[in-house]
């Protein structure tokens, strides 16, 4: 007979109960033993009804979170929003049409649904009954607003190039918009889930205030310092769970790291894999890890020597021990690279392209065929590429072996990017997480994309960017995402070794954090979602 026969679902309800009246394990044990419970199953059943309790949203508390960036250009505009701290507070006070799911595909959020017969002419539903913190009901005319604020070179939107593609906007009724565009775009729903497409209030010029449609009200917003936010009683989607939220900056990991460690905060984001080891075996504690896209990578240019000789590229790249370098220059927070940009967080991420093994011969081979062993070749590094120092000295090391010497200069972060980054030979670069392969491969390796890292021109892959962007046959658009993939990763002069894992760190009492493929810390969006337990 099992130790467990009168034992009920409810009576497992009854420790739940009693786990959030803050009951020790000792009386619960007492409890379950008097009711003819055995030892063995009196503690299967907590182990079951605590895990229980930790799943269930908790309502109540001051959330506090520190980012590791912040500036005196701090917004609440969520068209120039540009650093992590911008795009949390847009995620506390506003929502967007859609948002990403943890598996990268989109969901409607204020929209109810968003449906186009050709990729090019989009109808957009509204939800009902939405309103803004200041009372007023969401209409297609904010959406419409919202958008065409982006065309406007006064507003200085960070994705003004994105929005561009749309030209036509239609109200149809209070609910429903028209949106048009110059060329068919089957990412349109994907693109809206971007950070700078929060959606504001019609004829805002002032946004000081954060009036959204948010989690969260604005009740403090001091640019370069910090944000209060409190819990929005009329929110649509129903939270969030915490109070009132409170996000700031602290620049400097130690000092950041201290703050957790004292309970003066309940996450620290982005902690450096170095790092992480001050956290090591500290009771209450824990790591929130989200590998999303974040890659540095090594950029050859093609049109300069030596990466003007196809074999130089190729031994480079059976030269990158890419397992090495996860290990001991990410401390194993990442996934191995296959030097294409699309993540294996992003619903394209073509699985079957194998990443090139580290074979030293063959990468001599390939030197020698180049003529440059024996030579000194310069590669420029810099902390503000993470972790390109010790990715460039893991290279360097295997490159030595083998009689190829590379001369790893070491440049300040300060003017980093405008200085060397797109114009040395061979340098380091570090790319953020996009949500669709068409805007990674229209920003990075479109034959004249601005930030064409290694100058790849290909006009097959030009011509398939396009193809693939206004077709509305999945199947069509994964087959030939896939062979994108492969192209870059196959001809083009970038190097990506790895998907670098975001770490935030946070205390045991804040649950709910999930992985997002926008990004650290929930996508920026976990204030909404996340909860306190006592």
């Amino acid at each position: 007979m099992s130790d467990t026969t009168n034992w009920s679902c409810s009576d497992d309800a009854t420790i739940e109960n009693a786990i959030r009246r803050g009951a020790s394990r000792r009386d619960l044990l007492k409890l379950m033993l008097a009711n003819g419970v055995a030892m063995a199953a009196a503690g299967t059943i907590f182990g079951r009804a605590s895990e229980a309790v930790a799943a269930t949203p908790v309502k109540g508390g001051a959330l506090k979170a520190a980012a590791w960036s912040s500036s005196t250009a701090d917004t609440l505009d969520p068209a120039k929003a540009s650093l992590s701290t911008d795009y949390v507070r847009c995620c506390s006070f506003y929502n967007r049409l859609t948002f990403l799911d943890q598996t990268g595909v989109p969901q409607m959020e204020l929209a109810e649904s968003i449906e186009s017969g050709d990729a090019k002419t989009w109808t957009i539903k509204l939800k009902k009954g939405v309103t803004f913190h200041n009372g007023k009901e969401l209409s297609a005319d904010d959406v419409i607003f919202s958008l065409k604020r982006h065309l406007d070179k006064a507003t200085g939107s960070k994705v003004a190039a994105i929005a561009s593609q749309m030209t036509g906007f239609k109200a149809v009724d209070k609910s429903t918009l028209e949106v048009t565009l110059a060329n068919p775009n089957a990412d349109l729903p994907t693109i809206l889930s971007m950070h700078h497409f929060m959606i504001v209030a019609d004829g805002t010029t002032d946004f000081s205030s954060g009036n959204g449609t948010g989690a969260f009200t604005c009740k403090q917003f001091t640019p370069g310092e910090r944000s209060i936010g409190a819990r929005n009683p009329n929110y649509f989607k129903g939270g969030p769970n915490v109070d009132s939220f409170e996000f700031f900056a602290i620049p400097d990991e130690n000092a950041r790291i201290n703050a957790l460690l004292s309970g003066d905060i309940h996450l620290a984001a982005s902690i450096n894999p170095r790092s992480v080891r001050l956290l090591d075996g500290k009771d209450g504690l824990a790591l929130s890890t989200t590998t999303s896209g974040t890659y540095t990578d090594l950029n050859i240019r093609m049109d300069m020597a030596p990466g003007n000789v196809s074999d130089f590229v190729e031994g480079m790249k059976y030269l990158v021990n890419r397992e090495q370098i996860v290990k001991s220059a990410l401390r194993g927070f990442g996934v191995v690279g296959n030097d294409q940009p699309v993540s294996p967080a992003n619903a394209y991420h073509n699985a079957a392209l194998k990443p090139k093994s580290f074979d030293s011969d063959k990468a001599k081979f390939h030197f020698q065929k180049a003529g440059v062993l024996g030579q000194t070749i310069e590669v420029i590094a810099s902390e503000a590429a993470g972790s390109s120092i010790d990715m460039a000295m893991i290279v360097q090391a295997s490159a030595a072996q083998i009689g190829m010497k590379l001369d790893v200069k070491r440049v300040p972060s300060d003017g980093y990017w405008s200085n060397y980054w797109l114009k040395a030979p061979i340098h380091f670069g570090n790319i953020n997480p996009r949500p669709t392969p068409d805007i990674l491969f229209s920003l990075l390796y479109k034959s004249d994309a601005a930030w064409n890292e290694s100058r790849f021109v290909s006009e097959k892959f030009d011509k398939m960017l396009v193809e693939a962007r206004g077709s509305l046959d999945q199947a069509k658009r994964r087959e030939m995402y896939n062979e994108m993939q492969v192209l870059v990763s196959e001809q083009a002069g970038t190097i990506i070794p790895a998907y670098i894992s975001n770490v935030d760190a946070i205390t045991a009492k804040l649950k709910g954090l999930q992985p997002n493929p926008l990004g650290g810390m929930m996508g920026y969006a976990f204030a909404e979602y996340v909860w306190l337990t006592a």
